[in-house]
């Protein structure tokens, strides 16, 4: 039997106190995504996901996922999503990336999405700098790596930029408009599937690659 084509998709959860006020729809959100991607990976049957689930906040860094079938995984509640403290963003990707890549050391024939969500800037990194995460996510993306961020309640296109991410998400903090983001996020990630099924070059602009296809 052929081997199947692993992707790996890395979520990375801002659980910082500010976090609290939305934290009922982003729990929502999470849960449709893991629903989301269970159904592509029915839908594209030659490729097999994983789920590396990480939140942060000054507290630590939580790992409630690591490179678990998405098939087996269970939904995230108020339990073990509990918003609080600061915003420690360059430590948690640090940690997040390095830990999967190192993980993937030796392996071929598979892809990994990136998707960071935090509704504020780095104000509390004690191990990584944001040159370091820049220089990280530089040389990831030459080797079947994509990185989205998605962000509210600061200057996300500034903040991605600098860390070398093109692909960009802004949401408003409010019901309606987290749904939309969630929907719009749902949908890039069946257009990257196609893009693997059909051996495009991954994945220069994950966003706007879904708004092509609906022009054509």
């Amino acid at each position: 039997m052929k081997k199947k084509h692993h992707v790996h998709n890395l979520i990375i959860l801002d659980e910082s106190g500010s976090m609290g006020s939305i934290k009922e729809v982003i729990i929502q959100g999470f849960n449709e995504l893991v629903q989301t991607i269970q159904g592509i990976e029915k839908q594209f049957p030659e490729q097999e996901h994983f789920i590396s689930f990480i939140s942060f906040n000054g507290l630590g860094t939580k790992l409630l996922h690591f490179i678990d079938p998405v098939r087996k995984l269970s939904h995230i509640d108020d339990k073990s999503y509990t918003p609080e403290a600061l915003t420690p963003l360059f430590d948690a990707l640090g940690f997040s990336i390095n830990k999967l890549n190192q993980s993937l050391q030796g392996q071929s024939d598979y892809s990994v999405l990136v998707t960071i969500l935090t509704d504020g800037e780095e104000n509390a990194s004690k191990e990584f700098s944001g040159k370091d995460i820049k220089k990280l996510i530089e040389d990831l993306k030459q080797n079947r790596w994509t990185f989205t961020y998605i962000g509210t309640d600061h200057d996300v296109e500034k903040i991605a930029s600098s860390l070398s991410i093109n692909n960009t998400l802004v949401f408003e903090k409010n019901e309606a408009d987290i749904k939309k983001m969630f929907f719009k996020e749902q949908s890039a990630r069946v257009n990257y599937s196609l893009k693997i099924q059909s051996k495009s070059d991954i994945i220069s602009n994950y966003f706007s690659a879904k708004e092509d296809e609906k022009k054509k």
